[in-house]
Formats: structure tokens, C-alpha cells, sequence
């Protein structure tokens, strides 16, 4: 007899007790030992896949008597092995679950939490010098077949019940794996979930928002500093065991040739973890948006606005994260018009009163970050976002001097002034050359318009406040071009020391602090190596200025790395080992407004007699760039 009809044949099973519909009459009139010993019987890890089969089948006969009250009965069924079983148990499995959603709704959420607890490689205990250690298997080579099964049970389960999706991300969130979990574990878990949203578009912002929220505790339990160090330390150890068996091993060569390279695996564990993490993210946004080779503008545009609001809710409010925005980054490099979009948003809330200082502040981090090191951004762009970064920073200076009090440095009062003149003086260290190899003489007059001298000049003095080291290398830049002189006043301030300092985290500190804004550059350096292979070539590393002189920053401490591309060394603030959400930031309402956020009322007469050419959505103030902004809104663009 073949093995189908084996499978097929009850009469070759071996089993104890009646049917289960005989079970459950009885259980109904207090004889509860034939349904005890069929718990019993289901719970056999060494359980038959004909005796499966046969149980299915009858459980399918009597479903309407499977109510609340058999739910132990029906939560043992749910543990039995049937994923890594022969199809025709998997096909009868399946069956079984469409019927009991569909005809007992109240265990649906049981029936997700099984499919989801599938998501991850099974565990398997492992004895070593006698004490007993939980793994998982990432051995299995059947782990592609059994994911394909699982989401194969979810998409049933969806088309009976489609309201499944609103019970699903409870479920995924509580059964998400701890970010101590092996890489693999991690990986694995978020490869489904992301797979998950093919077939369920609608929980996918749900889905982003809790996997980035994960990928944020990794984020900043690694800081730049110590993943430097974790990676120092490998090389130090491999050139130590190469020292050690110079000499010895010379015929082994090709074995040690077929060595996996360490270079793209990343020293420190948790960017290990946060890396895998990433590559998976990059991997899925490339599939999203293109078909057949070809970018998908829709599916683009959907996913562009998912992030985004993931982004405002949860990116932008956390301090010093390393990596995960670079998911952003890597989406816009796929068409300009998302760049765009990209700076349009993060402009919006820099300028827009309504929103809190510190998401401000932090807008402004990232604007001029994006300006300086994403590559594929042109200069007329750059250009474009400096006009309006340096227009909104005179109306500012305007509505100090004509105020009637004297204005004077303070952080807590003008921390997005200061913000927004650390990012224009950041993209133009960057992108200075970019401006002036075309045309030198156009350039150094666009840069003369910009009227630099009377931003450095103003009462509120941005060079003492400013990182050091952006202060230094601006005023090199502009004295090289002979556009502005900033070192009467740089020197004036090292005289003038900050007493007092408030940060935007709250409290006095009587020091002198570096970096009084607690400002960082969001796209530094990626240390990740796996994922880095993605950013590389859309990155603006830092260029050596070998023909300028730069005059030493001050700084509390000193340290040097090899191969350091950044002059921000030893200035951008580190994540210390938890989440830094900034205060008073994470419950409020992260969101957009749909509205132009205007500038206060005492800016908007000088803003009507400058008589400026301003779109009310859009960064770059022209009806021709505009239009990109409305591929990505759908709507089109009104102009004032």
C-alpha cells in the first residue's frame, strides 16, 4: 500500500477511546476521562500524521459544539506540530482553521497567536557541561517551507475573517522576539512581518511602527563610539592570531582562503543584530518599489508616506540614533521627487511655531544633514533649501532688532534660530564646492546674496553656540572665499565664556558645554557593514580641505580615529545604552499639519514686504519644483 493510501486509511491509526464526537457528549454529562485522554493523545510529541489527519477530520464533523467551554481541548489541537508535517496534514490542518474561525469566531486570536509563533526558527535545547541551553534552529533547512505554510494559514484565516487584521498587531507586537535574541531569530521574525503586509496592505504602517521601534532601542544601545571600539578591538585580535600563526600554517592556505571574511560582519553584537535588521528593511523597501527592474510610482508613493509617519511618531523625537533613518535615505534615493518631499516636510516643521522647540531643532538636524551627505541631491536643490533657510533666519533677526529690547544669546528662547543657522552653515562646509567648480564667479555671487556677514554679526551671535567644529570649518570656508570673516567674533566668544547654559533637555549647567543645542547630525558616517553596502554609493563623505587652514576647535576632549571621514570628531553627543526620547516629545501629536505652518505674526509683515516668491507647501518657492511635490501628495500645489 502506498503512502497516500497509509494516510488516508483510519483503520491503520492507533488511538484509545471513542470518536470525538462521543467525547464530547460525554464531557457533557460529567465523564470527563475519554477527553482527558484525548488532550492527552494530541499532546504525543511522537503523534502520527494519519492519527493527525483522523482527529482533524473529526474535530471539522462537530464544529458547532466547539464552543468556549471545550477551549483547553481546542488550545491542545493549536500545539500540535502540523508545520513541519507531510502536505496532506498541512492541507487538512488549514481546513481545520477556516472552519473553526469561521464557525467559532472566539478563537480567532488563539489561531493568529499559533500562525505568529511560527515566524520565528523553532527551539531546541542544547546540553553544554551539563547545564541545559535554549537556541533556536537555525540549521533547518526547511525553514522556507514552513514560513510559506504559515502565511499561507494567515491569508485563509484573513479571508474568513476579514476583520483580522484589527486583532493581529496586538498579537505581533506582544509576541515580537527581545532584541537580545540571535540575529537570526530577529531576522526572521521581521522578514514575516514584512511579508505580512504584501497580503494585509493595511497593517503595514502598524507593522513598520513597531519593527522601527525595535530597531530604535538597538540603535541607541550601540553608539558610534562603541561600535569604533568593538571594531578596533577585532582588528587588534586578528592581527594578533595572524602574528601568532605566521609561519605555521603555510599549506593550509586554501582552507584558510575558504574562511568566511570577517569584513562585512560587524564587530559590536548589537549593531550586529541592528544591522541584519537594516538589510532586511532596505531589501523590502527595493522590492516594494519596483517591478520587473522598473520603480513603481504608486507603491512608492504608499510606502513613502507609511515611513514618513512612522518618521514624525517615532524617528525624529528619538536623540542620537545612528542608523535607522538611513531607511528614509535609501527611499529617497529612488526618485528626486521623494527627496524633495523629504526636505519640504522636515522644512515645514522648523518653521512651523505651532510645533514644540525641540522637534524644531531636531528638523532642522536632519535638514541639513540630508542636504550635506546624500549625494544624489543636485546643487540647484541645495541651492533652492539655502535660500529659504537663510530668508526665515533674517525675517528672524528682523523681528529681534525691531522688538525694542536688545536681543541676546539665549537657547531657551531662539533654539530653532540657532538649529537652522547650524544647518545652513553645516550644507554649505559640504557643498561649497559643489556650488563653485561650475562657475566660480556666479558661485561666490550667490554666496554674497545669502548675506552671511549679517547672520554672524546679529545680536544673537549663532558662532557661540554652534558646534565648534562646524564654527571653525565655516569660518575657514568663508574667509577662503573672502565672504564673510568670523574670528574677530569666534575669539571674541572663547573670551566670553557661557556661564550658564539651558539645554533643550531641561536644567541649568554651569560649564562651558561644546554643544548647548544637544544637537546631532542624523546621517554621520554608517558604521553597519552588511546594510552599509546600500548607502555607500548614495553617501557624501567628507572631504579633507588639504589647501585650507583651519583654526583648532575647542573641545573637552581629544581623540583621534583611523580612518575617520567626519571633522565633527569627538563633537556629536553619543546614545548612552537606552531610548532617548526627547521630553515632552512622544505623546504629543508627531503629525504634520496639513497647513502651511506660518511664521509667527510679529514675521509675517516682514515676510509680506519682502514680497517673496514662497509656495505655502513646498520648500523651493517655485512653481516647477512644486509640481514633484504634488507626485508625492496627490493634490496640487496652492501658491500665495
Amino acid at each position: 500500500m502506498d503512502a497516500v493510501d497509509f494516510v488516508n486509511n483510519p483503520l491503520k491509526t492507533v488511538r484509545f477511546g471513542g470518536s470525538v464526537a462521543e467525547t464530547l457528549t460525554k464531557y457533557n454529562r460529567g465523564d470527563i476521562s475519554d477527553y482527558e485522554l484525548l488532550k492527552h493523545q494530541l499532546a504525543d510529541p511522537d503523534i502520527k500524521d494519519a492519527q493527525i489527519i483522523s482527529w482533524l477530520q473529526e474535530f471539522r464533523s462537530c464544529m458547532t459544539q466547539l464552543t468556549k467551554d471545550h477551549e483547553q481541548l481546542i488550545y491542545t489541537v493549536l500545539r500540535v506540530p502540523w508545520v513541519g508535517r507531510s502536505q496532506a496534514v498541512v492541507e487538512e490542518y488549514m481546513t481545520f482553521l477556516s472552519n473553526l474561525v469561521s464557525a467559532q469566531t472566539v478563537y480567532l486570536c488563539a489561531c493568529l497567536k499559533m500562525v505568529v509563533s511560527h515566524f520565528t526558527p523553532k527551539q531546541v535545547s542544547i546540553c553544554e557541561g551539563g547545564v541545559e541551553i535554549s537556541d533556536t534552529d537555525d540549521e533547518d533547512e526547511n525553514l522556507p517551507r514552513n514560513f510559506d505554510r504559515c502565511h499561507q494559514a494567515l491569508q485563509l484565516i484573513t479571508r474568513y475573517v476579514p476583520a483580522t487584521s484589527r486583532f493581529l498587531m496586538p498579537i505581533v507586537q506582544d509576541k515580537f522576539p527581545f532584541i537580545t535574541k540571535s540575529s537570526r531569530t530577529l531576522e526572521c521574525y521581521v522578514h514575516n512581518l514584512l511579508r505580512m503586509t504584501v497580503y494585509i496592505p493595511s497593517v503595514r504602517r502598524d507593522v513598520l511602527e513597531v519593527i522601527i521601534q525595535k530597531m530604535l532601542k538597538l540603535d541607541v544601545s550601540a553608539s558610534r563610539s562603541d561600535i569604533d571600539e568593538a571594531e578596533e578591538n577585532a582588528v587588534q585580535r586578528l592581527r594578533a592570531e595572524e602574528q601568532s600563526e605566521e609561519g605555521l600554517f603555510d599549506m593550509d592556505e586554501d582552507v584558510a582562503a575558504a574562511q568566511p571574511s570577517s569584513s562585512t560582519v560587524t564587530a559590536h553584537p548589537v549593531a550586529q543584530r541592528l544591522d541584519t535588521l537594516m538589510a532586511v528593511m532596505m531589501a523590502y523597501i527595493k522590492d516594494v518599489c519596483h517591478h520587473n527592474g522598473a520603480l513603481h510610482v504608486e507603491r512608492t508613493k504608499d510606502l513613502y508616506r507609511d515611513l514618513l509617519s512612522v518618521f514624525d511618531k517615532l524617528i525624529l523625537p528619538t536623540h542620537a540614533s545612528c542608523h535607522v533613518q538611513y531607511t528614509l535615505f535609501y527611499l529617497c534615493s529612488f526618485r528626486m521627487a521623494l527627496a524633495e518631499a523629504f526636505l519640504d516636510h522636515l522644512w515645514k516643521i522648523l518653521q512651523s511655531p505651532s510645533q514644540p522647540a525641540v522637534l524644531r531643532q531636531a528638523a532642522a538636524g536632519y535638514l541639513g544633514s540630508f542636504l550635506a551627505r546624500a549625494k544624489f541631491i543636485p546643487v540647484l536643490t541645495v541651492r533652492a533649501c539655502l535660500d529659504l533657510l537663510l530668508s526665515w533666519i533674517h525675517r528672524y533677526i528682523d523681528s529681534q532688532d525691531s522688538g525694542g529690547k536688545q536681543a541676546f544669546c539665549d537657547i531657551s528662547l531662539h533654539g530653532p534660530f540657532y538649529s537652522a543657522c547650524q544647518a545652513a552653515f553645516y550644507t554649505l562646509i559640504f557643498r561649497h564646492r559643489a556650488m563653485l567648480e561650475s562657475n566660480m564667479k556666479k558661485g561666490l555671487e550667490y554666496l554674497q546674496s545669502l548675506n552671511l556677514e549679517r547672520v554672524v554679526m546679529c545680536q544673537l551671535n549663532p558662532l557661540k553656540v554652534c558646534l565648534p567644529s562646524v564654527t571653525s570649518m565655516f569660518a575657514a570656508i568663508t574667509r577662503k572665499y573672502q565672504v564673510v570673516f568670523c574670528y574677530t567674533i569666534i575669539e571674541r566668544n572663547n573670551r566670553q565664556m557661557l556661564s550658564v547654559v539651558r539645554s533643550s533637555a531641561g536644567g541649568d549647567c554651569v560649564s562651558t558645554n561644546t554643544n548647548p543645542l544637544d544637537s546631532f547630525f542624523p546621517f554621520d558616517p554608517y558604521l553597519l557593514k552588511r546594510s552599509g553596502q546600500l548607502v555607500e554609493p548614495l553617501y557624501q563623505v567628507w572631504e579633507e580641505l588639504a589647501d585650507m587652514e583651519v583654526a583648532p576647535a575647542k573641545t573637552n576632549t581629544q581623540r583621534s580615529r583611523e580612518d575617520e571621514d567626519d571633522f565633527l570628531c569627538g563633537e556629536t553627543p553619543q546614545g548612552d545604552g537606552i531610548v532617548g526620547m526627547t521630553p515632552s516629545s512622544y505623546d504629543s501629536n508627531l503629525r504634520s499639519p496639513s497647513s502651511v505652518g506660518s511664521p509667527p505674526f510679529i514675521f509675517q509683515k516682514a515676510l509680506t514686504s519682502a514680497n517673496m516668491d514662497v509656495t505655502q507647501s513646498g520648500v523651493f518657492g517655485s512653481v516647477a519644483v512644486s509640481s514633484f511635490l504634488s507626485w508625492v501628495n496627490g493634490t496640487p500645489v496652492m501658491q500665495i
